[in-house]
């Protein structure tokens, strides 16, 4: 099938990843992030910031009103993910999604997507209808997002890791007309379809005949090639992404066609703003904007999160790169995955990052492609940050903070700046204000510690159904990142811990993200959560889940002594259990630190 050609703005052809190279440099060898403060490459960061948000530049940075708050965004940016996914069929025969064996152009993409949507329209769905998505990292999810929102109506991501009574109530909540969803979670559906009589259903990868209440994919995408004309607006819903749900029901995050662009666009602005400095400052010639090689990304994270839709997938795809897809995380396939297809930018959670490095095939397989190793959902802690700095061929570690709240991310770094500040997650994107709030709501100062707030064209609309979540977390547009923080006076980002992950031991705040720090520390350490437990005298002490290397004989005295080299005493673990397995984990790889504190026992503790 092919699709007509589309006039493409000059202004997307932006880059998304750019080379950095390893080496020489100020900070390459730097371990205190204090040390540079003032130097010449902070100075320049605030020159090409300044020079590429101003007034007809590229990356012009605007103040508008949306619902009477004052909000930042940018001035030359598409309205919305419609005109963002017609752009790319200038890339034409490149290849875009890559699964196991298959293969998919962008024109094949467009072609799909644009039968897709017809289908869809034909079922009656149209601008404001939602329609949910439940299935694996397949190729089908992309196509089926860009035809769903390009035709102005809104993806519910449905997490995959749902039971059926979880399933139920995301359909329950969001009501959407149509689902489309893989084998394994139409069985789940089948077991409550009864609730859901006027729910059409659309079946991927049956590998059989479907049932005759479900459609199968194979007849949707052989529908003609003709994308629905609809104008989008900027604050329209594009998706509905359900925030993981660790503290009781999920919420479900109605994220705009504004937000989503305008987190595109971040990601390409820190991506050309940090290396432009790190340039300057060497007096060498900046890269030139568009030159960058597209890049490979390895998706390794689920869809129906921001990490691996927004992040990862929307930036390639406006950048014209590929999309390897993963069933399900190995660190052993993803390295072979990584050689095979000559992957240039990773990005999952901290620990894939880790696993990568520590698993054994590292060594033996080439990743020499790899430009950017890192990735978001939680900070990298400082040792990973020098992991990969050392045992990469030529990777730089990069982080981004973000929330399902916010798009994607609120902040990043990278290469010299994160060698240079490990503990640190960046400066917030040009479209977020970004202040720390104290205990009483008055504003902090630089190196304050109070609870981050952020605000700009990122942040969502509010949560579908809850105005009080709603108005609990959004204070005149000012979103409440939930997250313990302090902003240097260079304004990177320093997050501390979750304001409801402290441990208050004996009157003293002890940041759990401090001690797992330290932990992780430990070269037999691969995995640790830290969190509070219940004390009679001191109301909470420090306890320790700790995952040691398979070969480790590290006990728990030894471990405590290594904490005590590195935190005061208050804060060095009291209980420690070692695990015999892997920490357990959600469907976005973090930690499920609620579950595990609950299923440990005092009594077996070290």
């Amino acid at each position: 099938m092919t699709h007509r050609d589309k006039k493409i703005d000059p202004g997307l052809q932006i880059p998304v990843t750019v080379e950095q190279t390893p080496g020489a440099g100020y900070a390459a060898c730097v371990k205190n992030h204090k040390s540079n403060r003032g130097s010449a490459v902070y100075e320049e960061l605030k020159k090409s910031w300044t020079q590429l948000t101003a007034a007809g530049q590229p990356f012009e940075v605007v103040t508008i009103e949306v619902d009477g708050v004052p909000i930042r965004s940018y001035a030359n940016v598409p309205p919305s993910l419609r005109e963002i996914w017609l752009s790319t069929a200038a890339h034409g025969d490149k290849e875009y999604l890559i699964y196991d064996s298959e293969r998919c152009s962008y024109s094949e993409a467009h072609a799909y997507t644009a039968s897709i949507a017809h289908w869809l329209h034909g079922q009656g769905i149209g601008p404001g209808d939602r329609v949910a998505i439940a299935m694996r990292n397949y190729p089908e999810w992309m196509l089926a997002y860009w035809a769903i929102t390009s035709m102005g109506a809104v993806v519910v991501g449905m997490n995959a890791w749902w039971v059926a009574h979880e399933m139920q109530f995301a359909l329950e909540d969001s009501a959407p007309k149509l689902m489309i969803c893989d084998r394994e979670r139409m069985q789940r559906f089948a077991e409550i379809r009864d609730g859901f009589p006027e729910l059409k259903v659309v079946a991927v990868r049956l590998h059989d005949e479907a049932p005759d209440w479900a459609t199968d994919w194979v007849d949707v995408i052989n529908a003609e090639s003709r994308l629905p004309q609809v104008k989008v607006d900027p604050n329209d819903d594009a998706c509905i992404f359900y925030t993981s749900g660790t503290t009781g029901r999920p919420k479900g995050a109605r994220l705009t066609h504004r937000g989503c662009v305008a987190n595109i666009f971040n990601i390409a602005f820190i991506n050309t703003v940090q290396p432009m400095a790190v340039a300057m400052a060497r007096g060498a010639t900046p890269p030139a904007a568009g030159t960058a090689p597209a890049p490979n990304s390895l998706l390794a994270t689920p869809l129906f999160h921001v990490t691996a839709n927004n992040c990862v997938a929307q930036a390639t795809t406006i950048a014209g790169g590929k999309l390897v897809h993963m069933y399900k995380w190995d660190a052993a396939e993803a390295l072979e995955l990584i050689e095979k297809e000559r992957v240039t930018t990773f990005n999952g959670v901290p620990m894939m990052a880790r696993e990568l490095l520590m698993h054994p095939d590292f060594a033996r397989r080439d990743t020499s492609s790899l430009t950017v190793l890192g990735g978001g959902g939680a900070a990298l802690q400082p040792d990973l940050v020098e992991k990969i700095q050392q045992r990469s061929k030529a990777a730089r570690p990069n982080t981004g903070y973000g929330m399902t709240e916010t798009s994607g991310i609120i902040a990043a770094v990278s290469a010299d700046f994160f060698v240079d500040k490990p503990a640190s997650v960046g400066p917030a994107m040009p479209t977020l204000e970004a202040k720390c709030v104290g205990p009483q709501g008055e504003d902090l100062g630089p190196g304050e510690i109070g609870e981050l707030w952020v605000r700009g064209a990122p942040v969502i609309k509010g949560y579908l159904n809850r105005p009080d979540a709603t108005a609990d977390s959004i204070t005149d547009g000012w979103l409440h990142t939930g997250d313990i923080a302090y902003i240097d006076d260079e304004d990177f980002i320093f997050l501390v811990d979750r304001a409801k992950d402290m441990v208050l031991r004996g009157g003293e705040n002890v940041y759990c993200a401090e001690v797992e720090n330290a932990l992780f520390a430990h070269e037999d350490v691969l995995e640790c959560v830290v969190f509070a437990v219940a004390d009679e005298r001191l109301g909470e002490e420090v306890g320790a889940a700790v995952y040691r290397h398979p070969d480790s004989s590290l006990d728990a005295t030894h471990l405590r002594a290594h904490c005590a080299g590195l935190l005061a005493p208050y804060k060095v673990p009291r209980y420690i259990w070692f695990l015999s397995e892997p920490l357990p984990r959600n469907a976005n790889g973090k930690f499920l630190k609620r579950e595990l504190r609950e299923s440990l026992q005092v009594a077996d503790a070290h």
